[in-house]
């Protein structure tokens, strides 16, 4: 379990599991059921899964109450509370769609192979008004064929995450993997939910084929980084070498614009103060596309506008943040280099992907000033700063630390490491 936030709100188990089992007419001010709920998944013992069972029994119908009641369904399958089954199973018949969704999911992580419960998720199907992509995952995490024919039914669904549900549940539960090329397809939508959750369905259908089309998918980095690993590791299993699988990876970490399918368009160049907006929405499909339109167009005078915006919003905005690092690399703007060594060092988890970045930006400015904590960085335990760094060290033309990292516990680091000193005794 990843533990950087552990600590996040500052509670005990006893704390939590007292505020949880304290009736809402009786809560303080700054008091919240949900924050214990959430909080317990930090504690996967006996007393902590009583709480949120006993949570889930409240079915005091004030939307506070179901509220917390979704969360602690979704906390027991974070913990995969076998012993919290049967109180779920109750939870697929609630009147509220959420805790219903909520309960598929949760009987998916926890894991199961009683028929009857199965077959009550696959009776939610049928339910009118509930949302369907978690319970088809479900099913089809289970494999439970007995629904292969009702999911059927939502191949073709309007909703293209559900769609893109159905079809990978239809290829793993029949052996047939002949549709998948419709769930790759999702990867160009312009539904930034299809793209991201299409990502998910490949890796969970093992389907490494679709590597060199996650590559180029115009979502965040993050969630190309998490499927290409996790095909990646199925890939090698099967034979693929870490040669094959290189230049994707780096691609993804490099996180050009030029090398992906921007899948929006500007009718006609729009200003840079509307480019730099763009930088802050959500879709990062439209971030890429303000960068590559910037690089393009106004190569000259972004660095100022980025550096005015960095100082006024970017510097707390996790998503732009990682955009103004990676365009100062991409414009090699020297002035920045103050910036992306403060980047490379930021402690903060939700900017991790903006050290890396910062790793690529700085092998892209040349500063040599950067190679000490550049190296530095190869004693994380974050596989993709490492990697990152690694290849901006190589633009460097310094490989001094590869023998080491040859036998670096993260095989993806390893084989770069190896196969740069390959390329060297070859040349």
């Amino acid at each position: 379990m990843d533990r950087r936030f552990a600590n996040f709100f500052n509670l005990t188990e006893a704390e939590a599991i007292a505020l949880l089992d304290t009736p809402l007419d009786q809560l303080g001010e700054d008091e919240s059921r949900y924050v214990a709920a959430a909080h317990l998944v930090n504690f996967p013992t006996e007393a902590a899964i009583a709480a949120l069972v006993r949570a889930v029994q409240q079915t005091e119908s004030s939307l506070a109450n179901r509220i917390v009641r979704r969360k602690s369904v979704e906390t027991l399958g974070r913990l995969e509370a076998k012993q919290a089954l049967p109180v779920i199973y109750h939870c697929l018949a609630d009147e509220d769609c959420y805790t219903v969704e909520n309960a598929a999911w949760a009987i998916g992580e926890i894991g199961t192979q009683d028929p009857a419960l199965l077959e009550a998720v696959a009776r939610v199907l049928d339910r009118p008004g509930q949302t369907y992509r978690v319970v088809i995952h479900t099913l089809a995490k289970l494999n439970y064929t007995p629904a292969l024919e009702r999911i059927q039914r939502f191949v073709n669904d309007p909703d293209l995450p559900t769609a893109s549900a159905a079809l990978t549940a239809v290829c793993r539960l029949s052996g047939d993997y002949g549709q998948m090329d419709q769930v790759v397809a999702m990867l160009h939508s312009q539904n930034v939910l299809a793209r991201r959750l299409s990502i998910q369905d490949l890796m969970d259908a093992h389907y490494y084929d679709a590597i060199p089309d996650i590559a180029r998918c115009p979502v965040s980095l993050v969630f190309r980084l998490r499927g290409i690993r996790k095909l990646a590791e199925v890939g090698r299993e099967k034979g693929m070498s870490f040669r094959d699988l290189q230049p994707y990876l780096e691609q993804t970490l490099r996180d050009h614009p030029s090398t992906l399918n921007l899948v929006h368009s500007f009718e006609a160049v729009p200003p840079l103060s509307v480019l730099i907006q763009q930088l802050y929405e959500t879709d990062f499909g439209r971030c890429y596309l303000a960068a590559h339109t910037m690089l393009t167009h106004y190569a000259e005078a972004a660095p100022a506008a980025l550096l005015e915006t960095y100082a006024a919003e970017a510097y707390a905005d996790y998503g732009a943040h990682f955009h103004v690092v990676k365009l100062m690399g991409w414009l090699q703007y020297a002035p920045a280099y103050d910036l992306l060594m403060d980047a490379l060092r930021h402690p903060q988890p939700q900017f991790q992907k903006s050290r890396a970045a910062a790793a690529i930006a700085l092998g892209e400015l040349g500063d040599r000033r950067a190679i000490p904590d550049l190296k530095t960085c190869l004693d994380t335990q974050i596989w993709d700063l490492k990697y990152a760094a690694l290849m901006a060290l190589e633009a460097f033309g310094d490989i001094s630390a590869h023998e080491q990292l040859a036998q670096d516990k993260d095989w993806l680091v390893a084989a770069k490491a190896s196969a740069a000193l390959q390329t060297q005794t070859v040349g």
